[in-house]
């Protein structure tokens, strides 16, 4: 690795311009920023520790590469840092001193809610009620007692951030991360809640409710953001994703929009073509007729009785119905009928 060529210098740069590049893109590649590169980072801090050191800066000069275990001929890896207060001012100054406070966010939570194929032709309301973990009601999901105040973070020096060192085969180099004390903030509260022991919440019931839109299909996930987990120490809240499930039917089957159906006649239903009455999936009564010519091995196709198109949330046309025919002949048939079906036979 070309450490001049990592942070963009000639071999003569001073080590104002040294400084002066690495605070450039350390900052341009934090891995906490947007378009963040770690191992870019990485690179910057590895040569920024090697060239702003006159004697390592030297040794990479001369040899190319630094000794196994960096800084020194002693091979303590942190040889020639200097002061460790003033290397962290000197990361903590390209971050412009800003406070990181971190939080655990919440878990999303995924639940089941079954539907009737009624309630999913016209859409309803339901009430889902699961155990979570809910924001402190004793702290109101802070972790601590507001009005009692905060200490400075010993752990941090109050600055919200530690800095982190690893050693590599060039030495070792930095970087600031998070106090985890305090995550962040670079104070602590005077008094935690003993009600939650610091974490801002418990373990308790939600109870969420659901609207569930008219034409839902099976499978069909709702997302309900901000009604998962709590966070801890107020922090964001997870989502809730609900899978609907229609229960099958006794009558109906439905395939998207469609609805199917097979209803029992008799022969002479069809021939004299008389009216077939049931109800549809919304109680509607609806009547046929098997037309001439049809073939009772087909759907007779009802348009607009189906189940209703959701688009974006608002239902709108309805898909078709269709009807398949069982046709059921008599157990037993008098001589009457008999005859009479044989002169039908020879008429037709």
């Amino acid at each position: 690795m070309d450490y001049y060529s990592v942070l963009g210098i000639n071999r003569n740069a001073s080590e104002e311009e040294i400084k002066k590049a690495y605070r450039r893109l350390a900052h341009e590649y934090h891995p906490d920023k947007a378009g963040g590169s770690e191992k870019k980072f990485k690179e910057i801090n590895e040569a920024y520790q090697v060239l702003s050191n006159r004697e390592k800066r030297a040794q990479y000069d001369a040899f190319g590469q630094m000794p196994f275990g960096g800084g020194g001929p002693s091979g303590d890896g942190f040889a020639g840092f200097g002061d460790f207060g003033d290397m962290f001012e000197e990361l903590w100054s390209v971050f412009g001193g800003k406070r990181r406070t971190t939080y655990v966010h919440g878990a999303d939570i995924e639940a089941m809610q079954v539907v009737s194929l009624e309630e999913a032709f016209t859409g309803t309301e339901k009430n889902i009620s699961f155990a979570t973990f809910i924001p402190c009601d004793a702290c109101g999901g802070k972790g601590y007692a507001e009005k009692e105040g905060f200490l400075k973070c010993t752990a941090c020096g109050g600055r919200g951030g530690v800095v982190e060192e690893k050693r590599t085969f060039f030495g070792a180099f930095s970087q600031v991360r998070s106090c985890a004390a305090c995550r962040g903030r670079g104070e602590v509260p005077k008094k935690v809640c003993a009600d939650c022991a610091g974490a801002g919440r418990a373990r308790g019931k939600r109870d969420v409710r659901v609207m569930i839109s008219s034409g839902i299909e099976d499978g069909q996930v709702i997302k309900i953001t901000g009604k998962g987990e709590a966070g801890e120490r107020g922090g964001k809240q997870g989502d809730l994703y609900v899978v609907v499930r229609v229960k099958p039917h006794e009558v109906f089957t439905r395939k998207g929009a469609d609805l199917f159906m097979t209803r029992s006649i008799k022969a002479t239903d069809a021939l004299l073509e008389k009216e077939i009455v049931f109800s549809g999936i919304d109680g509607e009564r609806i009547t046929v007729t098997v037309p001439k010519g049809f073939n009772l091995k087909d759907d007779l196709t009802v348009p607009d009785k189906g189940m209703p198109m959701s688009h974006i949330g608002t239902a709108s046309s309805r898909g078709a119905l269709h009807v398949s025919f069982n046709l059921v002949t008599p157990k037993k048939l008098s001589k009457k009928a008999k005859d009479l079906l044989e002169e039908l036979d020879e008429e037709l």
